[in-house]
């Protein structure tokens, strides 16, 4: 069994997510020592806020992906854990609530710029490659509204709306 960080290993480790954030030009706030709340921006995702954070014997990396499903909640579960299987890093896991998280954690010897880089680049392409297909298997019903609902605003003001 290893021995828990000391408090100079945790600053070195502070110092260097610290730096690596900063490098990598990505909006961050350091909200105590070893704990960080980084923005990964997205194409279909927008935004995945991750945290960082310095434990005892491994760098935590999570994300919240979104709400439990409104819907097929086994069909869309059974997609991302299909993922899980094609994943560096992270993975897709569940809470209580049935939300769900891109969680991992990376042993503190690992923990390098590089490896930061690749972390946070893994996560932000399974929340942004995933999330359009998870949303759509959760929440049709909420979707086929929606839709439902431009296309009777647009024909009600004789404009189009995107649907």
């Amino acid at each position: 069994m290893s021995v828990p960080v000391d408090s100079a290993e945790r600053a070195r480790l502070d110092r260097l997510i610290d730096d690596a954030l900063t490098e990598l030009g990505l909006p961050y706030e350091r909200v105590s020592e070893g704990s960080f709340l980084a923005t990964l921006e997205g194409e279909h995702r927008l935004r995945t806020m991750t945290w960082l954070v310095v434990g005892d014997h491994t760098l935590l990396i999570e994300a919240f992906f979104m709400r439990r499903p409104a819907e097929n909640e086994a069909g869309t579960y059974a997609f991302l854990l299909g993922r899980n299987a094609k994943t560096y890093g992270v993975h897709f896991s569940v809470d209580l609530a049935g939300d769900v998280y891109l969680t991992g954690q990376l042993p503190l010897a690992a923990v390098t710029a590089d490896e930061i880089d690749r972390v946070l680049g893994c996560t932000r392409t399974y929340s942004d490659e995933n999330f359009d297909p998870a949303v759509a298997l959760g929440f049709a019903g909420a979707i086929a509204r929606e839709k439902a609902w431009r296309a009777r605003v647009a024909a009600e003001n004789g404009s189009r709306m995107r649907a």
